[in-house]
């Protein structure tokens, strides 16, 4: 705990309105939608400006107080719980754009603008922000570059670290680093920005980033499936692919597909039940485009890979089967779901998954198993459902038991643990299965070059 002058400093540093001790704020920005860890923090800290982002680093290495960055506390993966007395950064009041420049098509993001309001921001400039997922609408963009968030568009557009043009991050010394500074070639040495990128706040908080914009897509059709296999999935991506211009190309089960329609309220896309459903978006430049996405349907269901399928008409219809997927996560919230998020190359997707299914049915038949995911990019998810009865910390270690059998999996398929959550605490450890001892030492040593106190986020990622 914090001693009386010690708040007094700290509010001192942020102004009193940028203080929070009280149970609801610790409880609401001490942790991130997982529940595995209690949160427990010290304060919580709501700085309105870099300077004050320094003021209060420099502090907390002269007061050895640990630091648990804070964006829209939207993460998979505990690396935004503060579970052990740490002093939370959250950036919501940095919540500015600003030094939008139309020839480059950049503008800046204080680390607390929300996606859905740089998204907006592109909109209303004619432009486009591409990188989407279920949680725009809260999660902020220093948080997403810390995480190298994805989502849905990947296929098409690549991850945050393909639109972050420049950064400024405060490091574990206090130290401000303006980082390539909306430069499009710059070769001048190492790109700190691209290390800063999916690394926890465990280096530093990203306190500000120059985002590139692009030019708004034409007009989009979605489109839902039916498969009888995941290998028919795949069959139908390479069709697709090669046809027309995809924007996004999605998968879920019929128990996912279930869940959303009995809690959410939602019809079914078509009267046949499918063991799995495709649901790709693709760009409609012209009448050739819907034609080719028809021709394309018509040749799977030839091939027996499609067995009913269904075109958005409008954009409300489109916006409805969209639906359909993005409302997964937030419908088996209430089984409080223990989530993998595991990817491999695409074309190892289907034995990939039939390995971990085969493990997951061994070890819990008697266990809801939801699976969805950006299958186009090789990234699925898997969740088990707690039962209603069964007690938290059983229903973690029974799962937790078998993560290590579906990560030796991972591994033989040369994927990722963690494909778009992050580490934190919760993949921490079975980071080995997809970086080696030697990547993990130099993780570790740079770590401590850029806090060299070890208050940033200790216990992401790393030990160290």
């Amino acid at each position: 705990m914090l001693s009386p002058q010690q708040l007094e400093t700290l509010a001192s540093l942020v102004d009193q309105k940028g203080l929070r001790t009280d149970e609801e704020s610790c409880l609401q920005y001490g942790r991130d939608w997982t529940r595995v860890h209690s949160p427990n923090p010290a304060a919580v800290v709501l700085p309105s400006s870099i300077e004050q982002v320094q003021a209060v680093v420099r502090w907390a290495c002269a007061e050895n107080v640990a630091l648990v960055p804070s964006g829209g506390r939207s993460g998979l993966s505990a690396g935004a719980v503060a579970a052990n007395g740490e002093v939370v950064v959250a950036l919501d009041r940095m919540n500015e754009l600003s030094d939008f420049d139309a020839t480059d098509r950049t503008v800046r993001c204080g680390g607390g603008v929300v996606t859905a309001q740089l998204q907006e921001f592109a909109e209303s400039q004619g432009l486009f922000y591409p990188v989407d997922f279920a949680s725009s609408g809260s999660s902020q963009i220093g948080g997403n570059v810390a995480t190298n968030a994805g989502g849905i568009k990947v296929i098409r557009y690549g991850m945050t670290r393909d639109w972050v043009a420049g950064l400024k991050v405060v490091t574990g010394t206090g130290e401000l680093l303006d980082l390539n500074r909306g430069l499009v070639k710059n070769n001048a040495g190492y790109d700190f920005r691209h290390l800063m990128i999916g690394s926890e706040g465990t280096l530093g908080i990203i306190v500000e980033a120059t985002m590139r914009l692009e030019a708004q897509p034409a007009e989009r059709a979605v489109m839902v499936l039916g498969t009888p296999d995941m290998a028919s999935i795949m069959q139908v991506l390479r069709s697709f692919r090669d046809r027309v211009r995809l924007e996004a190309f999605e998968f879920f089960s019929e128990e996912a597909l279930a869940k959303v329609i009995e809690h959410q309220g939602l019809a079914r896309p078509f009267a046949t039940a499918s063991h799995y459903y495709a649901l790709l978006e693709f760009e409609k430049i012209d009448e050739r485009a819907e034609a080719a996405a028809m021709e394309c349907f018509e040749h799977c269901v030839e091939e027996g890979w499609v067995e009913d399928g269904v075109m958005s008409q409008s954009l409300a219809q489109a916006s409805a089967l969209w639906r359909l997927r993005e409302d997964i996560s937030e419908t088996i919230s209430r089984w409080t779901p223990y989530k993998n998020d595991i990817s491999t190359i695409v074309s190892r997707v289907p034995s990939l998954l039939k390995e971990v299914e085969e493990l997951v049915g061994a070890n819990y038949p008697d266990f809801e198993i939801i699976w969805f995911g950006h299958i186009g990019d090789g990234n699925v998810h898997l969740n088990i459902l707690k039962p209603d009865a069964m007690p938290m910390e059983e229903f973690q270690a029974r799962c937790g038991s078998v993560s290590q059998g579906v990560f030796e999996s991972v591994a033989r398929h040369g994927g990722s643990i963690s494909a778009e959550h992050g580490v934190g605490l919760l993949k921490k450890p079975y980071l080995a299965y997809s970086r080696s001892e030697a990547e993990i030492a130099l993780m570790a040593q740079l770590k401590r070059v850029f806090d060299p106190a070890g208050i940033m986020n200790p216990g992401k990622i790393l030990d160290a």
